[in-house]
């Protein structure tokens, strides 16, 4: 963070586990009551997004996600994936209507991709750490 700072930019910084942050996405996400019967996580989260009703949470990472040009990922490799709150935090920032689901849905054209949608202009990058030894890590070799 610091070689970015000296070079000018502007840093965000979310620390899950400092921030302590729910891994689950779950109805408590939300303070208004599941749409229907049982709470469903694409409806539920569209509906939060759209009525101002999400966690707080949520919507500070939302604003940090609006407010950067660059987003830098960083996270470990475990068991082959991402840990589960970053998972977590995926599943519940990105919600309907805000990440996914936005634009034109038709025969023609399925919603926003790729650099058309919330993020259109924005880059990512991920920074991945993995453990173990060396050859388990070397690409393999014919």
């Amino acid at each position: 963070m610091q070689h970015l700072q000296n070079a000018g930019h502007d840093v965000q910084v979310s620390d899950l586990y400092a921030m302590r942050w729910k891994a689950g996405f779950d109805a408590d996400d939300s303070s208004a009551p599941p749409v229907g019967e049982s709470w469903r996580a694409t409806r539920d989260s569209q509906y939060a997004f759209a009525n101002g009703t999400q966690s707080a949470d949520i919507v500070g990472e939302q604003e940090k996600l609006l407010w950067a040009d660059t987003v830098i990922f960083q996270f470990p490799l475990w068991w082959f994936s991402l840990p589960a709150i970053m998972k977590g935090w995926i599943d519940r920032v990105y919600a309907y209507g805000f990440a996914y689901g936005v634009g034109e849905h038709s025969e023609t054209h399925w919603g926003d991709r790729y650099g058309e949608g919330t993020f259109a202009g924005k880059r990512a990058m991920l920074v991945v750490t993995a453990g173990g030894w060396a050859g388990t890590l070397r690409a393999a070799r014919n």
